[in-house]
């Protein structure tokens, strides 16, 4: 490998920016660190051997600011370790930090961290980290529960809660702490690479300054030809490697003799890595669903039950039923309660004091049901659009072992979100009233404890389609509109929860819409990844026959 060398002026901070193939990309995260200001001593730039244009973009922009410093690597290292512990080696600051090529740091970043590490005197300062959806620029914070406040953590066990926060790059570190403890990444090809790198880190015992403030912007484009290794979890391979990285974390924890964070690193695996890949398995083929329950069957049988039992609910729940049921079965079910929000579907078994997964695993408790907020329970609320009229929403909330029978459900609020946005375009409300239950009472099923998957409250509410569509915003050369729909259920009691709408599977379908407006609207309700009712509007009569033709094409093709 070769370097530039040094420049002349210094600063505080060393940012190493890694590339591989993104030459795109690579000189928008360069130039979002060189605006931190004099904080950035340096931007040390990795090619990991490019086939395509970055080393050139590298070095032209090497060349215009003295501040840029490349490394070009002779071979490719199939990974993400390699290249940032070239970076390490060749930074010059007091404090370092990462930065992928398809990111940005957001303005102030590099200042906020290295100030609050200076200024505490600590080897760690760590900031939030935003997951921006691309292109919608729709922002989601990354574990924002740990960072609503400052704070100093200045003991292992103060650094639990961080075990669940795995990414390197919203961190700044000391330099020199790093060369002390002999930290630096897996060489080579080791996917998620984050994860034993972090679990180095604390390990190592460092004081770690928290801050609130965003320091990180993690692009998420997942229509992008080469998904990231996050997002790329088709294969049964990246839940794989994903259980590898956990396991060598979870072993440098124990060799360091914190038993502490391994044990917290294994409930922080079930509360998310477990619950995320769960909630795919129903679009996952049998194949896949099988090497999948036997990979993790076989991964959760090294957990003891204090680290199942400090889970939240659901996580507990799974993982519970997990190691009962001795091959794959209730998968649907698995996966919908996994999801976020989520659902436990019909039917319930046990009591609401002793309640299990099912009559025959009572080995598999849903412990805490009776015990649980309303808005921390994972309750159903089945709806189906109906076109007629101008469109009319039914929906039916369901109970959980009496728990909503004796709050007493009495409205409910629907929200019409356009993807992307934070506020609804409009809001309808609407009376709930009880489904008779099969005595002809008014009492719904499902209030003894019984599976409930009859009855509940329900309501209709117009959705009036043609001035929806009106409000919403269009995407795309077609110009598809995108709602999403929430609901707030307030009971007699003062208690509420909100959570989407789930449509009943087998119920996704298209409809044509005549409309005064638009001429015709094309009408499609389906499912998301999550299992939420979602609506896609195409408005205008152009825009709903070309929709329409393609459908039928696709048909025709299919008949073939």
């Amino acid at each position: 490998m070769s370097t530039v060398p040094p420049p002349e002026t210094a600063g505080r901070l060393s940012v190493v920016v890694i590339a591989y193939n993104d030459e795109a990309l690579v000189g928008q995260a360069i130039r979002s660190a060189l605006d931190q200001g004099p904080v950035v001593a340096e931007v040390v730039a990795v090619d990991d051997c490019s086939s395509d244009g970055t080393a050139r973009v590298l070095d032209e922009l090497a060349a215009r600011h003295p501040r840029v410093r490349v490394v070009h690597r002779t071979e490719n290292s199939g990974g993400c370790g390699s290249p940032r512990n070239d970076g390490i080696r060749a930074s010059t600051a007091p404090y370092v930090m990462f930065l992928d090529s398809d990111d940005i740091l957001p303005s102030g970043a590099a200042e906020a961290l290295v100030a609050a590490a200076e200024r505490h005197g600590t080897e760690v300062a760590v900031g939030v980290c935003v997951r921006r959806e691309l292109p919608e620029g729709r922002d989601v914070r990354w574990q924002p529960a740990l960072y609503r406040e400052a704070a100093v953590l200045e003991t292992p066990a103060d650094l639990r809660p961080l075990v669940h926060d795995t990414l390197c790059v919203n961190k700044v570190y000391d330099r020199a702490f790093l060369t002390e403890h002999g930290i630096l990444f897996p060489e080579g090809r080791f996917v998620y690479e984050d994860f034993l790198f972090t679990a180095r880190v604390y390990a190592a015992a460092p004081r770690v300054a928290v801050i609130p403030d965003t320091v990180y912007v993690w692009h998420v484009r997942r229509a992008a030809a080469q998904l990231s290794i996050s997002l790329d979890r088709v294969g049964v391979s990246n839940w794989q490697d994903r259980i590898a990285a956990h396991r060598a974390a979870v072993d440098t924890f124990a060799t360091a003799g914190r038993a502490e964070l391994a044990a917290a690193c294994r409930t922080k695996f079930l509360e998310h890595d477990l619950r995320m890949y769960a909630r795919d398995l129903r679009l996952r083929d049998a194949a896949h669903r099988a090497e999948w329950w036997t990979l993790t069957r076989d991964h959760l049988a090294g957990f003891q039950e204090p680290e199942i039992a400090a889970a939240v609910a659901p996580a507990r729940w799974i993982a519970r039923f997990l190691l009962a049921a001795k091959e794959p079965r209730d998968l649907l079910r698995l996966s919908r309660l996994a999801a976020n929000p989520a659902r436990l579907l019909p039917p319930y078994a046990g009591t609401r004091t002793a309640a299990v997964w099912a009559d025959d695993l009572p080995e598999a408790p849903l412990d805490g049901v009776d015990g649980l907020p309303l808005d921390e329970l994972p309750l159903v609320v089945d709806a189906e659009l109906r076109i007629g009229g101008g469109g009319d929403l039914l929906f039916t909330v369901r109970d959980l072992y009496g728990r909503l029978a004796e709050a007493g459900p009495r409205t409910a609020e629907l929200a019409f979100l356009p993807r992307g946005d934070t506020e609804p375009a409009r809001t309808e409300r609407a009376e709930l009233h009880a489904v008779r239950g099969p005595d002809g009472g008014d009492t719904p099923e499902g209030a003894d404890g019984s599976d409930g998957a009859g009855g509940g409250w329900s309501a209709r509410v117009p959705v009036r389609l043609t001035g929806l569509a009106g409000t919403g915003r269009r995407r795309g050369r077609e110009g598809v509109q995108l709602w999403d729909i929430g609901v707030t259920v307030t009971c007699a009691n003062g208690e509420s929860f909100t959570t989407s709408l789930r449509l009943p599977d087998g119920a996704q379908r298209r409809s044509v819409l005549p409309s005064s407006r638009y001429g015709v609207l094309l009408v499609q309700q389906y499912a998301t990844a999550n299992g939420s009712l979602a609506v896609r509007i195409a408005p205008g009569a152009r825009d709903g026959f070309r929709a329409v033709r393609a459908r039928l094409r696709r048909l025709a093709r299919s008949s073939q």
